[in-house]
């Protein structure tokens, strides 16, 4: 019997971002904690991502900003996603990271990711082995947006963010939570938190 397959275009969209954006805030939080920090398990659908590293205590809020900063200049540089299949010491010696315990075939694909400027003598910013499905520029990302930070187990902090469309929609709903907000306390939004502190 005959089968009439259709990707879901729209689901298949949001999971590109979501994926690329893992890739992006990887490479971020080695920059921003240490390059300790290790993949340790994700999860990406369409509408957010869940992103597990080996880190030993809470990140600050500066370094939040900083990650989600680091990012987002990769995001607006718009350079195009490259994959090529190579072997894996090929891979590893270019200086692709590996997901440790990951079982891997002669042949790989490695994914790269915008220009680096926050390390001598790395000129790729992201550069990993990696199956899964990507946006075609870093630009198709949109936006990338940390929305909590938590233990996940001892010694693996969980982040979890949106990118594209989900992260604007979730940045209109906290500019209209701020509005309610600045509306019930009589003041403008750039007021609210002195008017509630006094």
């Amino acid at each position: 019997a005959a089968a009439d397959l259709h990707v879901d275009h729209a689901r298949r969209s949001g999971n590109r971002i979501h994926h690329s954006a893992t890739h992006l805030l990887h490479e971020a939080l080695r920059i921003t904690l240490g390059t300790h920090v290790a993949q340790k398990g994700s999860l990406v659908e369409p509408n957010r991502l869940r992103f597990d590293v080996s880190h030993n205590k809470a990140m600050s809020h500066d370094e939040i900003a900083q990650v989600e900063q680091i990012a987002n200049e990769i995001v607006l540089q718009n350079d195009a996603v490259t994959t090529r299949l190579m072997s894996v010491d090929a891979a590893i010696a270019e200086g692709a990271m590996a997901l440790f315990g990951e079982k891997y075939g002669d042949e790989v694909r490695v994914v790269s990711m915008g220009r680096n400027s926050h390390g001598a003598g790395k000129p790729i910013y992201s550069l990993e082995l990696c199956g899964g499905t990507h946006v075609s520029r870093t630009g198709d990302i949109g936006l990338v947006k940390v929305i909590s930070e938590s233990a996940s187990a001892a010694g693996v902090r969980r982040v979890e963010a949106l990118a594209g469309p989900a992260a604007r929609a979730y940045l209109e709903e906290q500019d209209k939570r701020v509005q309610a907000v600045a509306a019930a306390l009589k003041a403008s939004p750039a007021d609210v938190v002195s008017r509630i502190e006094t």
